[in-house]
């Protein structure tokens, strides 16, 4: 190597893929040495260096994390992942095929982790219902959210690298849906791969999950005795209720009863509402109510309220605590609500949520206790809207928040919303599908109408860009231009298409495939896309080959990182849940790059090469 630019551009990329698997620095400081570096040296202009902070690619992926967390904001992927659970059975075979093509359709439209990280908690759910072994199920979930990359444009960060990487070169960039055919060839092969003959390869036999988790509300409840204490009363016409607050009639402290929720009428018709001390009464309201059975029915009787039968409705429940949850609080030895009574401290007004019962020694108070001076120790059942008894952590120095129960992982904030993202995004594919604006633009747009109709908080946005995948792209990004400039691509390109001399195009991008999917096992899919596409559109546009199909091959490819658990976050997120080693990925994974691989082939030559 005789330019001194181009020696320094490939050992920057080795000291970078060096760091990168060996993990030592975080791979966004990583990013940011390769920005220096390229600076400091002068290979690159400070501009050029910093340009792939102002990259659309970098725009794009951050705005996919925004767009992830409205589909999981509004419901979207856990209604999904309630109708498998509906759905699936006890069946293995019919769980594997609703999980696996679930999952796959989700993550078309959102990245494959978030996709994964949505899907893990459902599997292992739909395995303990089931009495499955969960490792049978974990892998072939990972597989499937891989290959939802394979479906549209923006389903995973590589496919947009790769498109970038054919505008840079002055050719036509691959469509939204240019992606579909492969991604759903595969996942056919896939699929019946797993059912066949995958599954049995993870583990012999079957069993129940057996996996230490936190309690349900209803356990909780069940152990505070507190089910046996609620009540449902309607508010008539005729009521004496009707038109004043809760804070207004001071339920517990005159008629002994605590208001926990209505169904009343919302913002999105009638639905359950904690009851808030500002909440006011209106007629037909539903009320749930705790409190002993003569206590309820003298305050019905005192208000005309009608009594109602409680209905076990497992539909019903769950959305009654997406808008009630509760939490156990113990008091600190420096808190100043020691030595004071729960209506002294005014709980309800003062922080939001009401207290069900207090744990004391062992001993449950679930009845007169409103009066009863706190001690240290003393543990609070307190029930109210999520939002409050999320809040309850920020008062650290009066008590720490024990316990949440386990459906509070499963509480959509948004759920009323889920149409109107549903909505903007099918307006996002229909502008990428038609090409009526960039894909910058259009995801951009998306991503602002998602926000400003609540699909997604604004807080949220900021916690949920995975900022080191975004800075690891934009410090690969200038590397990708370095490499370039100084020739180091022109000349590995010019050495690979000796080595293809004599083989035809099929037998080129059967290579580029294996070549990426070997890359994969060491890198994760982001960087091998940023190192390989450029090459292979150059072997194209060299070869005679359209750079469309060399650049397709590369995508699947990428996404076809089933063998290491190093080749995608994905296969990582799984191996603690599922308790895999190397040999299980490889066992499952060798088999489906063979399929992906075959698949690729028969699609390009049938949709490119014809």
């Amino acid at each position: 190597m005789n330019n001194p630019d181009m020696l320094i551009a490939v050992l920057t990329l080795a000291g970078a893929a060096v760091l990168l698997v060996t993990n030592w620095i975080r791979g966004d400081l990583v990013a940011v040495l390769v920005m220096l570096t390229l600076m400091l040296t002068g290979v690159l202009e400070p501009s050029d260096a910093l340009s792939g902070l102002s990259s659309p690619v970098v725009v794009i992926i951050a705005s996919m994390f925004v767009i992830s967390e409205a589909i999981v904001h509004t419901g979207l992927a856990q209604r999904m992942g309630e109708a498998i659970i509906d759905r699936g059975g006890t069946s293995e075979v019919r769980l594997l095929v609703l999980l696996m093509a679930g999952s796959a359709l989700v993550g078309s439209f959102m990245s494959s982790t978030a996709t994964a990280a949505i899907f893990i908690p459902i599997t292992l759910a739909v395995a303990e219902k089931a009495g499955l072994n969960h490792r049978r199920l974990l892998i072939p979930l990972a597989a499937a959210a891989l290959i939802s990359g394979m479906m549209t444009l923006v389903a995973t960060t590589p496919n947009i690298v790769i498109n970038n990487a054919l505008r840079s070169h002055g050719q036509e960039a691959l469509s939204f849906f240019s992606f579909t055919p492969f991604g759903l060839a595969v996942l056919v092969l896939a699929i019946a791969f797993i059912v066949l003959a995958g599954r049995h390869l993870l583990s012999g036999g079957q069993g129940a999950v057996s996996r230490r988790r936190e309690r349900s509300i209803g356990e909780i409840l069940q152990g505070y005795d507190i089910r046996q204490r609620v009540g449902v009363l309607r508010v008539t016409p005729g009521s004496g209720l009707i038109d004043r607050s809760v804070a207004r009639m001071q339920l517990g402290a005159r008629h002994h009863v605590n208001l926990i929720a209505l169904h009343t009428v919302a913002d999105s018709g009638r639905a359950f509402v904690p009851a808030r001390p500002e909440t006011v009464f209106l007629a037909n309201d539903i009320l749930v109510v705790i409190a002993e059975h003569e206590a309820i029915d003298r305050f019905a009787e005192g208000f005309e309220l009608e009594r109602m039968e409680l209905q076990v409705d497992p539909a019903l429940e769950r959305e009654f605590f997406q808008a009630v949850g509760v939490g156990e609080v113990m008091l600190t030895p420096e808190s100043n609500l020691i030595g004071k009574s729960v209506r002294e401290i005014g709980f309800h007004s003062r922080f939001r949520c009401q207290v069900l019962a207090i744990r004391r020694k062992g001993a449950t108070l679930t009845t007169g206790f409103a009066d009863e001076p706190l001690r240290f120790g003393d543990v609070l059942l307190a029930c109210g809207a999520w939002e409050d008894i999320l809040q309850l952590r920020d008062h650290r120095d009066q008590y720490i928040l024990l316990n949440l129960p386990q459906d509070y992982h499963e509480v959509i904030p948004a759920r009323s919303r889920g149409p109107v993202a549903v909505a903007i995004l099918a307006a996002m594919v229909g502008l990428l599908v038609f090409d009526l604006l960039p894909t910058v633009t259009a995801v951009l747009v998306a991503t602002a109408a998602l926000i400003l109709f609540r699909c997604v908080d604004v807080e949220s946005c900021y916690r949920v860009i995975d900022w080191q995948t975004v800075l690891i792209i934009a410090g690969m990004l200038p590397l990708a231009l370095a490499l370039e400039r100084t020739g180091a691509i022109t000349l590995v390109t010019d050495r690979l298409l000796e080595l293809f001399a004599g083989v035809g195009p099929m037998g080129v991008l059967a290579v580029l495939f294996l070549v990426t999917v070997a890359i994969g096992l060491f890198l994760s899919n982001t960087p091998t896309a940023v190192l390989v596409a450029p090459m292979a559109v150059e072997i194209g546009l060299k070869m005679g080959i359209p750079p469309q199909a060399c650049a397709m091959t590369v995508a699947i490819a990428c996404s076809a990182a089933f063998i290491s658990p190093l080749g995608s976050p994905v296969n990582m997120i799984v191996r603690e849940p599922g308790g895999y080693t190397f040999m299980d990925y490889a066992r499952v994974g060798v088999p489906l790059v063979a399929l992906s691989l075959v698949a690729t082939m028969v699609l390009v030559r049938l949709i490119y090469l014809r």
